[in-house]
Formats: C-alpha cells, structure tokens, sequence
C-alpha cells in the first residue's frame, strides 16, 4: 500500500453556482452566470443552475453524506451575488449567514471547511455598471468583499482560496465567449488577468493585515494547470512545451511567485500585456501562502512555424496566435467523457515543473477527477473508469512526493454532479450522484471509494 503523510488533507470540492440552486431567493442578486445561463443557446439544451443540486436548501443533508463517506475536508466557494447582491456596499445578511450555518455544519462533523471567495459568479451589477474585470475598480470591490467574508467567517474558516482558474475566467470568459459573460477578444483576456492577479494581492493583503495575526488562517489562489509534452525531442518542441506552460500556468503564477509576467509573454504579446507598477509587483510576489493547482489532462505541443489553426481546435493554454504553439493529443491515450485525455504521468510532471520554478512551495492538489457517466443499477454505479483514473494519478502525485515535491492536500472534483457550466447537466465529474430529474441522492455509489481507499491515508 502506498502510504501518504499523516497530515496530508483529503477532500472534495464544488461551487456555488454548480451546486447551490436558490438563484433568487433571500435577497441574492443575480450573476453573470444567471444572465449567461438563461440566454437562449449558451448551455447545453438552455440548462441553468436555478435548482442545480439544491444544496441551498439541503445542505445538511449533504454535509451528512460527506461525513459518512469519510471526508475531511470540504472546499466550497461564497456566491458573492448572495453576500453582496450588486457586487459593493449592500451585505445580504441572509446570504452570509447560510454560508455561516454550512461552516458550522462541517465543524460539527470534524470537516475542515476550505473557502474560495471567487469561483466564476460575479455579480451582474459589476458586469452591466463597472465593466466586470476590464474595470480599474473590480479590485477594490473584490477586497471589500472579501473582508466581509473575512470578518464572518474567519473565526472558523482557516483556509481560504482568493480566485479559482482566473485563467478561465480570462480566456473562456473574456477570450473565446463560451463562459459568462461570453465576450470575444485577443486583448481583454490580458486585461481581465491582470485585473484579476491586483484583486487577488488586494484580497491577501487586506486578510494579512487585518484578519490573519488574530484569525491565524492561510489564503492563497487556484490556478488550472494542464501539462505540456514536447511532441517530439526537437529543440523547437521543447522551447515550445515550456513556452505553452508559462503562457498557461505561469501568467498567473509567475506575478505571485516572481513577482512578474513570464518574459516570453512580454515579447511575444507586447503592447496588449499591461505593465505592473513596482507597488504592484511588491503586492503580488508572495501573495499565496499555497500553490492551489486544479489539474486535469496532458496534451502533446508542437512549435506551429507560425501556422498555429490547429491550435484553435482545443483553445486550451492561453491565446494560439500569441503563443505560437500547436497541441495535440496522442491517439492511444485513454480520454474521459469530456474528451480529456487521462495522462497521469502529467501529473507528476507538472508538480515536479511548479516545485522547480518556483521554489518548492507547498502544493495543494484543489482539483482533479474525471468525467465519466455510467448507469446506475440497483442503487450502485460500477465506476471502474474512475476508479482507474483516481489511482493512477494518486500513485503519481504519490510518486512526486517521493521525488521531493511538497505536495500537502488533494481534493477530488466534485462531491457530487453538478452543473457543468455551459455543458448543462451533460457531464458527470461526481464522486456521488445526483438524479437531477427528482433531485434524488442515490446512497450508495463509486463514491465509497473515498471512504474505502483515500480516507485511510493510502491505496
């Protein structure tokens, strides 16, 4: 049996929007997600997360669940329309004090609460008045709203995560228009992400100074890594594997671990990359007290010689045109239901990269899991497929332990199916399982492999 450390956190994940339902009940305002969602032909078959998983209303329920699966940690996300429904000033107490009584509920089963104060809904009021995350003024609203959640919360809550994938947020948001608020460009995905990285360093510095000495939590960012594989053992595909990497990984990592954007992207993206003040680049460098990385699949890159159309096909790893990189998938490799390729070597190799470049710093595995929809019988699902896929990529982050990475806590995604974004209800990443037709939790599933294997520190 592969054992990992004693003190390694296990736990699942979500977000408020996939999961929360109550769209808009008891003052919660809407978010961009809402608007996104209820415009015809954005989602899948127009699904919304109106009612999604309705955890809004069955929270402990679901908090009941975890505790019998074994779970002991729980990372979640703050809907920030239902704490502040127009984004700035106005506190919905309703909102904050649901937020209060699930933090209190996953106390009392001894589940250690991780809260993400940003995961994608951002209030429409901030979208239609200040421009979303193209405003100068998104940073400074994103700190008054953090340090709200601070002061309710901090008391209890002991880690906090300030975005989640800004990367998407830039490039599916503001880049290719598939995620809210589905805007087009090959400029505003730079101006997005650097908003973004100041509210982040805003957040961190508000909690470090005002919250952290008494409340004595960590906070730190989530950022999606993929990894990179040269195609070929070319000098090109090399320089071209570790270009994709910075473009994807290190534009949002590299302002909080070094303190800058990646040099390859100031030459290659120029005038459309803004410039960091010198206050701002003090305000980023060690603005994380973790590394979240939320990791998924492995594709192979290719220097493209300018000829990068293929690239468009996966938009994945930052804008094609300025990176000049071609990616492919290998043909053999295994792929989940969302298409995504299992490459668990990937893993390991993109935690030994982040433990390289920037300087052994304790990593958190915030996501992982794979999308696999099998059909249930008799109450059961006979989920080898992801079975499979959790213990190959654990035997490698494992593996990356042994080869000195400091990895510390890894969180399976989701809890439970959830509304996917603009693919609707049409795929499944949970380790339990929700029939969304009757919004019926079916009690025994695959996800007893949590309570059977990871929950006993090994496999």
């Amino acid at each position: 049996m592969k054992k990992f450390p004693a003190n390694f956190t296990w736990g699942t994940a979500t977000s408020s929007y996939q999961i929360e339902g109550a769209w808009n009940e008891d003052g919660k305002g809407w978010s961009i997600w809402d608007a996104f969602a209820h415009t015809k032909g954005k989602t899948a078959n127009n699904e919304t997360g109106d009612i999604a998983c309705d955890h809004y209303h069955r929270f402990k329920d679901d908090v009941k669940l975890m505790a019998d699966l074994g779970i002991k940690a729980y990372r979640f996300s703050i809907s920030w329309p239902r704490v502040m429904p127009t984004g700035r000033d106005t506190v919905n107490e309703k909102g904050l004090q649901f937020y209060s009584e699930l933090v209190d509920e996953l106390l009392k089963y001894n589940i250690e609460p991780w809260v993400t104060l940003y995961h994608w809904d951002l209030p429409l009021a901030l979208q239609m008045e200040y421009d979303g995350w193209l405003g100068e003024q998104i940073s400074d609203f994103f700190e008054a709203y953090t340090a709200v959640c601070f002061a309710k919360l901090g008391d209890r809550v002991k880690n906090w995560i300030t975005l989640n994938e800004p990367w998407v947020v830039a490039i599916l948001g503001y880049g290719q228009g598939v995620m809210a608020p589905g805007r087009i460009s090959n400029s505003e995905p730079y101006l997005a992400a650097h908003q973004l990285l100041l509210a982040h360093g805003k957040a961190v510095k508000r909690y470090r100074t005002e919250f952290q000495p008494k409340q004595k939590g960590r906070i730190g960012i989530t950022n999606n890594g993929d990894w990179r594989e040269p195609y070929s053992d070319s000098v090109e595909d090399k320089a071209a594997a570790q270009r994709a990497l910075e473009f994807f990984l290190g534009w949002f990592a590299d302002p909080v671990y070094l303190g800058d954007y990646p040099a390859v992207m100031k030459e290659r993206v120029k005038e459309r990359l803004p410039v960091f003040s010198s206050e701002e680049k003090v305000l980023l460098k060690g603005s994380s007290d973790f590394f979240g990385l939320n990791h998924y699949t492995t594709m192979l890159a290719q220097e493209s010689g300018g000829n990068n159309k293929e690239q468009n096909v996966y938009g994945n790893g930052g804008i094609s045109e300025d990176q000049d990189v071609i990616l492919h998938v290998d043909p053999t490799w295994d792929k989940t239901d969302l298409n995504w390729a299992i490459v668990p070597w990937g893993c390991r190799k993109l935690l030994e990269w982040i433990n390289d470049r920037y300087q052994q710093p304790d990593i958190i595995i915030t996501e992982n899991g794979c999308a696999s929809d099998v059909g249930v019988v008799n109450g059961e699902v006979d989920d080898q497929k992801r079975l499979n896929f959790y213990r190959a990529y654990l035997s490698e982050a494992h593996a990356a332990i042994e080869n000195g990475v400091k990895l510390t806590g890894y969180f399976a995604w989701s809890f439970m199916d959830n509304f996917e974004w603009a693919l609707g209800y049409s795929m499944r990443f949970g380790i339990t399982h929700v029939d969304y037709k009757t919004l019926k939790r079916i009690p025994k599933t695959s996800a007893y492999w949590f309570k059977e294997t990871i929950s006993k520190n090994g496999f």
